[in-house]
Formats: C-alpha cells, structure tokens, sequence
C-alpha cells in the first residue's frame, strides 16, 4: 500500500537494492554544471519542521520520544540508544532504530502511527517559523512551484497547512514518510522525498532549490545535485552546516522570491555570506 496523503508516494520509486550511502550515487543524476541561474528558481522545497514551523515547541519531543519508549517492549527499548550512549530524546532516532532492528515488522508499523498521531497532535501548537508564511505566500505570488520534502508525517504537515491556511500553496506536493510499509531507509538523508518532489512537480533538480536546517537535508539535496539554503537560528547550527559542506546559511528566512532568487545566486558559488 501507498500513503493515500500523500499521492505521488509511488509514483518514483527508489530502487529498494540501490545504494544507500548519504554521498553516494544518486547525485549523477544532476552534475555540478547543471546547477541553474537564480532567475530559474522554478520550485523550492521545504524542510517542515524548522522552515516552516518549530512543530514540537509546545509538545516537547522528549516527551514524544518517552511515549514511543514507554510503548516499545523492554527488550527492543533496551536497544535504542542515543550515538552517545544516553537517552533518547529525539522520535526520529527511535523510528529509525527501531526499523533497523526489525524491518518492515508490524512494530515498526506501530511505532510509525503512534509517532504520526504525536506529530499531528502537535500540529495543533505548532509556532510558526518567523517569516515563513509571508515567504511561502510571496513565492507563491510569483509562480515558484512549492513542495514539502520531510521525515514527518505527511498527514501531519497536510493538518499544519490547513491551519494555517497554507495547504493550497502547496497542493498536492507534500512529501513525508511512508508507513505501510514503513522503511527507515527512505528517510533523509536518503533522496526519495526529494526526488518525489521532483516527479510530483515537473521541476528539474538544477532549477530547484531546498530550503532545510539540517545536515540530512543538506545531504538528502547535495545527492540530487538540489541547491541547497540552510536556515540556522542558531550559530552552532549554522556551523554544522558549514562544516559539513553547505555554501550558505541564514538566521532568516528570505523575504521575497527575489531575496531567495538573489540567494540562491550565492549557492553556486564557494564561501559564506558576507
């Protein structure tokens, strides 16, 4: 089964065999060169949770994250562990841990929903990120083709966009995890919510840009040759970004199609903004 929220989940498959390596091969599809000029900036993806809005603000992801454990039977729990050794806060580790350790299992397919219900939940008390509104609308405005490229839940995002009144900026192309079957492998860094993104458009990688805050979204993006914008609140956000390779980072988010257009000038090129 396909998700049914979210309508292109079948329509590019990844080859399940193919190659996972976050900097591996999938990036032949678009060489360097094709990278387009700003003035072709026919669609911009969007990270959810970060650009768009802080979805956990009001519904703390430690929280999410002892729920899920709590739920998960003592000899699986005793497995999921944070890179350091510590608890795990994030829900997005526990998903991805729990379906390495039994893929495709009806526990992994369990822990899926419970961890939608959780994010639509928090949809309800998500803070808007500063700016993001007015930017979507402006591109909008102005022809951009607009996706949602996520390891969210589509169903929450689709919730978030209704309330706020965003959902018809986007449309159909509102690109999140799958979950029957789920398999933590598609999720970012690997490429296919991006390259759904791409058939759910029409749009070329090289006439694209993704706008994230993480070091998955930049690598999920760098794969498919996507010009990447990091958006960082914080500097040592920002810097992980740099360190890992991004051109450009931003407290801020554009204000217009033009300031992104003129941004997405600098992502050609080596070195930070000014």
């Amino acid at each position: 089964m396909t998700d049914p929220l979210d309508p292109l989940d079948a329509t590019a498959p990844l080859d399940p065999l193919a190659p996972l390596d976050p900097l591996a091969p999938l990036g032949a599809l678009a060489p360097p060169d094709s990278i387009a000029a700003p003035d072709s900036v026919r669609c911009v993806l969007f990270d959810f949770d970060g650009p768009v809005c802080a979805l956990f603000r009001n519904h703390p992801a430690p929280g999410v994250a002892g729920r899920l454990l709590d739920w998960l039977p003592a000899g699986v729990r005793r497995l999921v562990r944070a890179e350091d050794g510590g608890p795990v806060t994030d829900p997005q580790v526990i998903l991805r841990a729990v379906g390495e350790l039994d893929p495709g299992s009806a526990l992994v397919s369990g822990l899926e929903a419970r961890l939608t219900e959780e994010e639509v939940l928090a949809t309800e008390s998500a803070v808007p990120s500063p700016g993001a509104a007015e930017l979507i609308r402006a591109l909008g405005d102005a022809g951009v083709v607009l996706a949602v490229t996520t390891n969210n839940s589509p169903r929450a995002v689709r919730r978030y966009l209704e309330r706020t009144g965003l959902a018809d900026c986007f449309g159909p192309h509102i690109h999140g995890r799958t979950h029957d079957p789920h398999d933590p492998r598609r999720l970012k860094p690997h490429p296919d919510c991006l390259a759904r993104a791409l058939v759910s458009t029409g749009a070329a990688a090289g006439e694209s840009v993704m706008i994230g805050d993480a070091v998955a979204d930049f690598l999920a993006a760098k794969q498919l040759g996507i010009r990447f914008l990091g958006y960082a609140t914080r500097e040592s956000k920002s810097e992980v970004l740099y360190e890992v390779g991004a051109r450009v980072a931003v407290d801020e988010l554009p204000r217009s199609a033009q300031e992104l257009a003129a941004l997405a000038d600098q992502l050609g090129r080596d070195g930070r903004l000014p």
